[in-house]
């Protein structure tokens, strides 16, 4: 090998599913190892066998602990990895929480769809990985400061700078000796005006950046934190009805913890009324616990800290807790995960709430394409949640000043403090808006025949002059146009709502009946129809 090999197993085109394989003559080593969400199609690569030889990977080096960028390190371990998993320290207090609750969520939803599948006689799936290939993960853990180099295989060495995202979020800074070389790996950059984080860092002078374009397209308006709790305050009072309920998807890390420190400080200071906030997630407590042990380490961290003594807080354990909300009288606020509303307890609480007028739903994070979250955002009247339709009476609200990604100018700027950057920059995690727009903007600074935006599984050669494309192995896993995108699963929600709120609206046994006739008629000749071609997209 003449050359360092970069490939992109994740977050190319799309938003999650974080993975980078970087492979040098002396090993190979990942950059993340997240989990995909969105469409079923895309959710479906989770249950695929890795795209190389996990055994050959000698070590990983860990963004943070979204799972979208480490929730398939069980998975790893499960299949064979054996090295190191290098990360901060907070990243790795933040981990011992998320990835067991990561297990616990897919062994319950596995659980759940087994038992609708032996009513339907159709096959029974197994969880991704379960508890114990979690704590076996946790096992592998190296915590290490930020600024400290990291010996992390022969000839490659690395260090973590903030990246202003998360509790312990980090670029991550490789140095390869032979030949010479210096990547930047961006991870999720956060936005200046971050409420518990500083403002992101890194170094200069850099042969590549890989960068993160969640917001590439996007300018957001004043997200100072006067601007941020002023939206809030006025979502709360829009959303307020007696025996009411404001719910707020949210992950349990970090946004939560944002929440409840602005909504009590509100509270305090007379904003807005008094009420109950019920943090509907074991997980949530858990990770509260981390953020105050690492307050410290936090802007505002103090806030935090006064806001968790509130007395209208409360968190969430059992699931007979979290059942019992469902009779709570009076005004009140929900947090709940999942934050694009995929999975978790939000989703009982929507089938609870989606249907009555007393209820809002605030989103106040990037939606990913094919998510619930984002069909409610972009105005479905009606949704399937776990099989059952739901029409949406409830108020759908967001406010994006909760997100942890910084949005197209601050990117802009991160990566102008990178430069000189000699050899070429990478756009990942952003769909295909987003990482055009970002393009654009970089083109004063950037020339296009050093930016690139890689496509599943694509490869490159990192040599000193800039990467060359290397020819496929076989066909992506996905094609472009399967990533961030709607598919099948998505368009027979679609039809079955549409069939029933046809027969809905017809109101005679007659139409009924006609209607049913020509369903039958249209499935009777797509079945005399050829089976369709597959064809396979070439990669370039």
């Amino acid at each position: 090998m003449s050359h360092p090999i970069l490939t992109f197993h994740g977050a190319a085109r799309g938003v999650t599913g974080s993975c980078f394989r970087l492979q040098t003559r002396h090993g190979a080593v990942l950059v993340d190892c997240g989990m995909f969400q969105g469409s079923k199609t895309e959710k479906a690569l989770n249950y695929r066998p890795f795209p190389f030889d996990v055994r050959q990977i000698d070590a990983v080096l860990l963004t943070h602990a979204h799972i979208d960028h480490s929730g398939l390190l069980p998975k790893l371990v499960k299949d064979g990895f054996s090295g190191p998993i290098h990360a901060t320290p907070a990243t790795v207090d933040l981990c011992g929480v998320m990835l067991p609750d990561s297990a616990h969520i897919q062994e319950s939803e596995v659980e759940m769809l087994n038992r609708r599948n032996r009513r339907r006689g159709g096959e029974e799936v197994t969880p991704i990985y379960d508890g114990r290939d979690a704590a076996r993960t946790l096992e592998r853990f190296r915590g290490h400061p930020l600024g400290d180099w990291v010996q992390v295989i022969p000839g490659l060495r690395a260090r973590f700078w903030n990246a202003g995202h998360l509790l312990g979020s980090a670029s991550v800074e490789v140095e390869i000796s032979d030949p010479s070389l210096r990547l930047l790996f961006s991870g999720d950059i956060g936005p200046d005006s971050k409420l518990l984080q500083p403002d992101p860092e890194g170094p200069t002078g850099m042969d590549y950046v890989i960068c993160e374009s969640t917001y590439g397209d996007v300018d957001r308006v004043d997200a100072s934190a006067p601007a941020r709790r002023a939206m809030l305050r006025d979502a709360v009072k829009a959303a307020w009805r007696e025996d009411g309920v404001l719910l707020i998807p949210t992950f349990a890390v970090e946004r939560a913890q944002e929440l409840i420190a602005d909504l009590t400080t509100m509270m305090m200071a007379g904003d807005i009324p008094f009420c109950p906030i019920h943090v509907d997630s074991p997980m949530a407590g858990k990770a509260t616990a981390i953020f105050r042990r690492h307050a410290a380490e936090l802007e505002n961290g103090r806030a935090l800290v006064h806001g968790l003594q509130d007395h209208h807080l409360r968190f969430t354990e059992t699931v007979e807790q979290s059942r019992a909300l469902a009779h709570a009288r009076g005004f009140h606020i929900i947090l709940a995960a999942s934050g694009m509303c995929e999975a978790g307890r939000i989703r009982h609480h929507l089938k609870n709430w989606l249907w009555k007028e007393e209820a809002t739903l605030l989103l106040v994070g990037y939606q990913a394409e094919a998510t619930l979250g984002r069909l409610l955002q972009d105005g479905a009247h009606e949704v399937r949640i776990q099989g059952e339709a739901f029409p949406v009476r409830a108020h759908i609200r967001s406010i994006d000043l909760y997100s942890g990604h910084a949005d197209g100018p601050e990117l802009v700027q991160w990566v102008a403090e990178r430069l000189p950057i000699r050899a070429g920059v990478f756009l990942t995690h952003g769909e295909e808006e987003a990482m055009s727009g970002l393009a654009a903007r970089l083109a004063p600074r950037i020339p296009a025949e050093r930016l690139f935006m890689p496509a599943l599984d694509d490869s490159f050669d990192l040599t000193p002059d800039g990467p060359i494309r290397r020819a496929g192995e076989g066909p992506p896993r996905l094609a472009p146009e399967q990533v961030a995108r709607m598919d099948w699963h998505n368009d027979v929600s679609r039809l079955m709502l549409d069939i029933d709120e046809a027969l809905r609206a017809t109101t005679d046994e007659r139409g009924r009946s006609v209607l049913i006739r020509r369903l039958r008629r249209a499935l009777e000749e797509g079945d005399s129809l050829p089976p369709p071609r597959q064809t396979h997209r070439r990669r370039h």
